[in-house]
């Protein structure tokens, strides 16, 4: 996991010269970026929506191609750059570009929890943490360890899970319903739908799926339609139960 603070510079993003050795050595040497530590693993953006245009507009040429060219100095260096990109942020401090927004494949809306019991245990769970930080580690070890095998155990079983057509064709209806852009909508929600399959231990991925991946996989990609008056989860929801439903039917 490598992570791109908001202040980073273009040169340290992408590398640049490697100005030790040129002033040691009196040679050119290139100085790999955050873009190449990154490759084969993931890129986390903190208050990505408040990220500089520039680095946008970079993220956006590197995630295209899954390539980092840099020609600078006298430099010309390509390296393969395929990471997978991690974000947060408050909506509320600045809008994310569409482009880069559809980059991500799921989205997670964090809300404040309404219940009493569950709040409780929050701060149950808080204050022994700060009382003993070693001993509450220890209490949870047990859970942990049993969620990692059952992750590596869904890891293995991946790719053998089978999507279905019957997924396929309610992934291709709901991103219709809903005037999804592009493709991307159905690759994530097909992706997200065997994934979940297989964390469940399942040999296959259905029309159920879909439904349940779908808010987390296509929530970013709505258009923003100034005339409705409902959520973008109940647009969801709603085409949903249109499209999902129509398909089991049949």
């Amino acid at each position: 996991v490598v992570d791109l603070p908001l202040g980073a510079t273009e040169d340290r993003v992408v590398g640049a010269l490697d100005i030790e050795r040129a002033l040691v050595e009196g040679v050119q040497a290139f100085a790999p970026g955050l873009l190449a530590r990154a490759n084969r693993g993931f890129l986390y953006i903190d208050e990505v929506n408040l990220l500089e245009d520039h680095l946008v507009d970079l993220l956006l040429d590197v995630a295209q191609s899954g390539v980092n060219v840099v020609e600078r100095e006298g430099i010309s260096v390509r390296h393969p750059a395929r990471f997978v990109l991690v974000g947060s942020g408050n909506p509320e401090e600045g809008d994310l570009r569409p482009q880069l927004l559809d980059r991500f494949g799921l989205h997670a809306r964090i809300t404040t929890i309404d219940d009493v019991a569950e709040r409780v245990e929050i701060v149950r769970r808080r204050r022994a943490f700060d009382a003993d930080p070693v001993a509450f580690a220890q209490q949870w070890e047990r859970e942990q360890q049993r969620l990692q095998r059952r992750i590596r155990t869904a890891q293995k079983r991946l790719p053998s899970v089978i999507l279905t057509d019957e997924a396929l064709y309610a992934a291709a209806r709901l991103c219709v319903a809903l005037n999804i852009d592009g493709h991307r909508g159905e690759l994530t929600l097909a992706r997200a739908a065997v994934a979940l399959a297989a964390f469940e231990g399942r040999e296959s991925a259905q029309p159920s799926d879909i439904a349940r991946v779908a808010t987390l996989s296509l929530r970013h990609r709505l258009r923003k339609d100034p005339l409705e008056t409902s959520g973008d989860d109940a647009r969801i929801e709603r085409a949903v139960a249109e499209t999902i439903g129509a398909a089991a039917r049949a």
